[in-house]
């Protein structure tokens, strides 16, 4: 994908590489902005959003992250930059979501005993403060270390480390309470 990149940059033809970002990125971009904004038709409208914006910037990439890490870092700010938002902060919805945005193809005996169990930490997860729901998600279901937290949030690994200890901390009271 990064030579691609490079290649699309270099011949101007925009449109095939933004297509190729959202066949690749798009579900996983979907995902991250649902975390953030616990409502999926938000989360969709963002990600949206999110695509036009790097649509637009790609002549900005300097090719010094992957573009991965340059995507997440776009949608990572597009998202706290709308729960900073007026609209944001003084629309109530009245829509509430909770179930995760993402589904696995299991066997029908393994989604019924597992449904209640993913149900309920979901719950949890989207209950938790930004800060510490954001690292369990990328941490646990995107599957970045810390150094890529780091880089994503632009917040010291120290601090990604630390909030993650904690968010399993209440994570655990809350279940087990």
């Amino acid at each position: 994908m990064e030579e691609l990149f490079t290649e699309v940059i270099e011949t101007d033809d925009k449109d095939l590489l933004i297509d190729e970002i959202m066949h690749r990125h798009g579900q996983e971009i979907l995902q991250l902005v649902y975390s953030y904004v616990k409502n999926r038709s938000i989360a969709e409208d963002l990600t949206q959003d999110i695509f036009v914006k790097c649509y637009k910037s790609l002549h900005t990439y300097s090719g010094k992250a992957r573009i991965r890490t340059w995507l997440w870092r776009i949608a990572i700010n597009h998202c706290k930059d709308y729960l900073k938002s007026w609209y944001a902060r003084n629309v109530i919805l009245t829509e509430k979501e909770t179930e995760p945005v993402y589904h696995q193809d299991k066997t029908v005996e393994q989604t019924v005993i597992q449904k209640g169990e993913d149900q309920e930490l979901a719950e949890a997860v989207m209950e938790l403060p930004i800060k510490y729901r954001e690292v369990i998600y990328l941490f646990y279901f995107e599957e970045l270390s810390i150094k890529e937290i780091s880089e994503v949030t632009d917040i010291k690994e120290n601090t990604v480390k630390t909030r993650l200890r904690r968010a399993k901390d209440l994570l655990k009271e809350r279940l087990e309470g």
